[in-house]
């Protein structure tokens, strides 16, 4: 069922792809996916025009509306005039911060100082002289810093997992004590957000670091204090040393008591001998 779902859709989109052949126009922003745009700089959106010598542009215009389909957000950024003047050619922008030029085989837009409320659904609509018209879209959001970082366990499966609010591009790390993890405390997911634990028994401070453009945010998760490392090797070689010493000094200073007591008795047996 699925698998006719989808052919039936390709089928659909593949018809208005001809249609818009046999109509002689097409249009498509180089930017399919998400664009993502820092605060105050600048937005640029190239769109690219087909269509056949037969069919002259009468139009090409420029909207954007908001990313949740509200019908009356709906805002006229540029038009640019069709017929037959000699390209490139200045579109009219209707906003201080919006221009546009008409280019052989395209449309590029400008955006200056962009700011939270240019987010939204960006289109190109593109009109014939006969009529026939062809539209595309694209999404534009702000790209934004990382908010509330967190980090929670799953005891069952010896994990930590990361989670972060709506940054962009989020980028995940994770430490132990300061340190960056290595094999030896665990093994961090493909993702970057969950850290499989091995270190046995879990014990330390576990942080996990997310960053991107605009900065980074932390969390920590804490559990028991780790027991000092290295009491092997040259630390047992000194415990032991000193343990030795005690003992050995111990036993030198009984020998050394028990002779001198000795030494003593003889002394006193031999004086009662000469005086008897």
């Amino acid at each position: 069922m699925a698998l006719l779902e989808f052919l039936c859709w390709r089928a659909a989109t593949l018809l208005l792809l001809f249609a818009d052949v046999v109509h002689g126009i097409s249009v498509h922003i180089s930017n399919e996916e998400p664009t993502y745009i820092m605060p105050g700089s600048s937005l640029v959106l190239r769109a690219h025009i087909e269509h056949n010598s037969q069919e002259e542009l009468s139009a090409v215009t420029w909207e954007r509306a908001p990313e949740s389909g509200a019908p009356d957000g709906r805002t006229s950024l540029a038009a640019c005039p069709g017929g037959s003047l000699p390209l490139p050619v200045q579109c009219a922008g209707l906003r201080p911060n919006v221009r546009a030029t008409l280019e052989p085989g395209a449309s590029i837009l400008h955006l200056n100082k962009y700011g939270k409320s240019d987010a939204g659904v960006y289109s190109v609509s593109v009109t014939g002289k006969g009529g026939q018209s062809s539209t595309a879209r694209c999404i534009v959001r702000e790209y934004e810093a990382v908010h509330h970082v967190s980090v929670s366990i799953n005891i069952s499966h010896s994990s930590l997992v990361c989670g972060e609010a709506w940054g962009t591009e989020p980028q995940f790390s994770w430490l132990h004590e300061q340190d960056a993890v290595t094999g030896s405390v665990g093994h961090v997911s493909p993702d970057g957000a969950t850290l499989l634990i091995t270190k046995v028994p879990i014990c330390g401070h576990f942080t996990c670091v997310v960053s991107n453009k605009l900065g980074y945010s932390t969390a920590t998760y804490t559990a028991a204090p780790c027991e000092p490392e290295g009491i092997s090797g040259a630390t047992v070689a000194i415990v032991c040393l000193v343990v030795l010493q005690i003992l050995g000094g111990g036993l030198a200073f009984l020998l050394w008591r028990r002779y001198r007591y000795k030494n003593r008795g003889d002394r006193l047996r031999d004086n009662m001998d000469d005086n008897i």
